[in-house]
Formats: structure tokens, sequence, C-alpha cells
């Protein structure tokens, strides 16, 4: 083998190496995060013990939803720290605050014991967990982005999805197992704790695991004339179309993925009346089909664009929500709601297999983090986060269907931006840094 091809190798496998490193602190991170919804359905008693099945979960879904206003909070945060101190310095950080949330959760004794103190702490534990996610975010896609070569970013940055979801499907997994081994009645009393243990055990082991990780070389060799810019609001708002962009393209997004992600669950229990078992198994194998397609739609991204994929999804997304959920809320097949699962997943697929690096590529390097992190959250934390609590309280009100047009509106509204948006690969930001470090 000659040098020139030896150094291909290397390339290639320190690349490998390093999204691996990050994907996996990623699929951690957001295991913790979803185990909170996955779980709620066994765990609302304990916190929340008067009112009916949609009154329990429509308050851990309120929950949920305040998590989600410290994810703003986070992309600042630990974007302006990623910016200004690296990118494995804010991702090692982002998960050790993952450990504490879920440790406070774990250990929480309940409303039984230390009565409105045991809602409190679970506030408290979802808001410190907030604050990871919403710095996770930011920085992840910032470097699974500029640790990938050119011409292979959207392949390499669809694994930050692909770990996102599989923390779901760990959860998911874990749950199945706890299902066959404790009765529903355990699983009530106490089995819920220990997905949040093991989430807190599992964090602490990424830390260390984050700590290996090698810095992206567009912020280690960023010039010296940025440092007193790295990170600065008042750097971003330079950007201000491109701030905007990021809220606009991820509305639609969002509310599609936590409504048939995060929410889906729950609806085919509360709305469809399928059984539990059943349903947990429904959202894993299409999760797990889901987490396949992204890195397909991300290689797809590097030779056709992005967005085609953006435009697939705001069409498809807007013609097809409301006959995926009207049919969905009609069916008692297990079957046919996996199929009109997968099918709303396929769309959805869309936008999350590029997600972070269209985001990425609108950002110069000095403000990567920040400007994918803190408009991201914002638009997260209003239309993502909120997705469950207005699903639940519309469907309490009697007027379930609303939801259905809500979601869509959203996705037409980013419909709207993705058709005036120009094609993000092409001399992108990335880009440009890379050709200043040659």
């Amino acid at each position: 083998m000659n040098s020139a091809s030896s150094m291909v190798v290397r390339t290639r496998h320190s690349v490998a190496g390093n999204v691996v490193r990050g994907s996996l602190g990623n699929l951690i991170e957001w295991y913790d995060w979803y185990a909170y919804a996955a779980f709620s359905v066994y765990f609302a008693a304990t916190f929340f013990p008067s009112g009916d099945l949609t009154a329990k979960l429509l308050d851990t879904a309120g929950v949920f939803a305040v998590g989600f206003l410290m994810r703003p909070v986070g992309g600042w945060i630990l974007g302006r720290y990623a910016d200004r101190h690296g990118r494995r310095a804010a991702l090692t950080l982002s998960v050790s605050l993952m450990a504490v949330g879920a440790l406070l959760i774990a250990a929480n004794p309940g409303y039984a014991v230390i009565g409105t103190a045991a809602p409190a702490l679970l506030l408290l534990a979802r808001l410190v967990q907030g604050i990871s996610v919403g710095g996770e975010y930011s920085t992840a896609a910032t470097y699974l982005s500029e640790v990938a070569p050119r011409g292979r970013r959207g392949y390499y940055s669809a694994f930050q999805y692909v770990t996102l979801v599989m923390g779901q499907l760990v959860a998911l997994g874990l749950q199945i197992g706890l299902q066959h081994l404790l009765t529903d009645r355990q699983l009530t009393l106490w089995g819920w704790r220990i997905a949040f243990a093991v989430g807190a055990f599992a964090a602490v082991a990424v830390v260390w695991l984050r700590r290996t990780m090698d810095e992206s070389a567009s912020f280690r060799q960023a010039g010296p004339q940025t440092a007193e810019r790295r990170g600065t609001i008042r750097s971003l708002m330079r950007h201000p179309r491109s701030f905007f962009l990021v809220v606009g393209l991820t509305m639609g997004g969002t509310v599609a993925f936590y409504t048939y992600t995060t929410y889906m669950q729950k609806f085919m229990i509360n709305t469809s009346g399928i059984d539990k078992t059943s349903v947990t198994t429904i959202n894993f194998v299409a999760l797990l089909i889901f987490v396949v397609m992204q890195p397909l739609y991300g290689a797809l991204s590097d030779r056709i664009g992005r967005r085609p994929l953006l435009l697939f999804f705001g069409i498809a997304g807007s013609l097809g929500t409301v006959p995926i959920l009207t049919l969905l809320a009609g069916t008692h097949n297990p079957l046919t709601a996996f199929v009109l699962m997968m099918s709303a997943l396929v769309i959805v697929a869309g936008y999350t297999s590029i997600s972070a690096v269209v985001k990425a590529e609108l950002f110069p390097v000095h403000i990567r983090a920040l400007g994918v992190g803190l408009p991201y959250a914002l638009a997260t934390a209003i239309f993502g986060g909120t997705a469950e609590y207005i699903a639940l309280a519309l469907k309490q009100q009697g007027h379930e269907n609303w939801f259905y047009w809500y979601v869509t509106a959203c996705i037409l509204v980013s419909f709207v931006v993705y058709a005036r948006m120009r094609e993000t690969s092409q001399r992108s930001w990335i880009d440009r840094d890379t050709e200043n470090l040659d």
C-alpha cells in the first residue's frame, strides 16, 4: 500500500472513531431524555396521584414541556462554551449534567413520602436535563459536521439522529425487557426507577469516553482573530437570516418528530386503545427501521443536496399528517398502527437525517455551536416540547383532531422556508473554514 493510500485509510479511521465517540455519548444523553417519556405511563401516579389517566399524563407532559424551556438556556450556555473552549469540553459537560438529572429522578421518593417536594424535585431534574440536551444537540451537530470529510458530511452527520433515536430504542428495549420480567404493578411501584439508574450510570461512563475524543480541526485551527468573537450573541446577530432560518426550518420538523416518536406511544394507548406491550413493540420496530433510514437519507443528500429532502418532508408532511393520524386514531389493529407510524417516519426522515448538517453549514466556526444551538432550542422548546402537552390538552377538551391540523400547519410553515432557502451544501461555511485551513 502506497503512502497516499495509507493516509486515506488513517483519515477514514480517524473520522469513524471520532464519530463513534461523539455518537455513543449522544445515545446516552437521549436515552436519559427519552426514558422519561417512555416510562411516564408507569411513574405518573408516583408524582401526581390524583385524576384519571389523561390528567396524570397531562401533568407529566407538562413537566416534559417545562424541561424543554431550559433547552434554549442550554443551547446558549453550552453553545457559547463549545465555541470558546472546544466541542469536546462542552460535550463532556453536557453528559455530566444529564447524569445528575437521571440520578435525581431515580432517587426521588415520590409524593406519598415527601408530598409536593416530589414533583418539585422531578421538575428540577428535568430542568437540569433540559440544559444538558440543549447543549448536546448544538455541540454534537457541530462536531459531527466538522470532523466529516467534504462530500460525506450528510452521511456522517446523520449519525446524530441515529444515536438520538437509538437512545429512545434503548429506553424502549429496556421497557420491553422490564415488562416481561416484572408485573404491571411492580413497574408502577418501583420498576421504572431502574431505567433512570441505568441512565445515570451510563452517563458517568460516557464522561470518560468523551474525554478521549479528538477536538475538531476547524475549532483547533480557527484563527486568533476570532478569539474575542467566539460564542457571543453580538457575533451571532451578525447572521440574522441564518438565525431565523434555523427557527423556521426546525419548526415543522420538531413538531412532527416529537409527534411520531415521543407522543406516539401515549397516542396508541390512550386514543387507539392498543395494549401497552403491543404499543411498545410497535414503537421499537418502527424506530429501529427509522434509525437505518438516517444515514441512507444523509448519503443521498450528499449526492442531490439537502434542500430536495427538506422539500419532500414539507410536501408529504403537509398532505399526509391529517390522514395518517385520523386513521391511526380509529384503528385497534397493531399491524395497521405500525404501517401508519412507519409511513409517517419515512416522511419525517427527510428532515431528521440532515437536520444537523444543514444548520451547521449556515454558520462560521467561531459561532457555529451557538448558531446551531440557540435558535434550534428556541424552536424546539416552543413547538417540539409542547406538542405532547397540546395534544393531550385538546384530547381532554374533546378536540383531539385539532392537533392533527396544528401539526400540519407547523410543517406547512417550514415548507415555505424550505422553498425559499438556498442549497446549504454548496459553498457552506464549513467549506470556507476548511479552505482557510488549507
